[in-house]
């Protein structure tokens, strides 16, 4: 049973790996030391899901007070066409809520026609910015939980 949870401290090293080997097209593959600068500034933003301790994927879920942005959806080969991503998608979408967030925006490699797919299957769209993002349904209680 594959779990999404918020990582921690003990995952950063997994995390970094993961990211080197699975990250896609990128110019900076992130560091030991940024994931664990993101996880004491914002503790929930760093989404990993797992599976009998094993880590499948990740997710940043950044929140900058309107929107949440989403960075490093990385996910290993052997977990792919599991529903993977669609789990770490489904949890930003619920911190989204959670926070108030009017959209989420997804950092896509244009050129990456596996991602471009996936964004689209799940619901986000490249808008007139070259930015896909995803309008978030309003939650029910407008005050947003900012402790998290």
């Amino acid at each position: 049973m594959i779990e999404v949870r918020a990582a921690t401290a003990d995952d950063i090293a997994q995390v970094v790996e993961l990211w080197d080997r699975e990250g896609g097209p990128t110019r900076h593959a992130g560091r030991h030391h940024e994931a664990a600068i993101l996880l004491a500034r914002d503790p929930d933003a760093l989404l990993v899901a797992t599976e009998g301790g094993a880590l499948l994927g990740t997710l940043i879920v950044g929140w900058d007070g309107w929107r949440c942005h989403l960075y490093r959806l990385a996910v290993a080969r052997d977990a792919r066409r599991r529903g993977t991503a669609r789990l770490l998608v489904d949890a930003a979408r619920a911190r989204a809520t959670r926070l108030g967030a009017g959209r989420l925006d997804a950092m896509v490699d244009p050129d990456n026609t596996d991602a471009v797919a996936f964004w689209e299957s799940v619901g986000f769209a490249l808008d007139r910015d070259a930015r896909w993002n995803l309008v978030v349904p309003p939650a029910t209680d407008p005050t947003p939980d900012l402790t998290r």
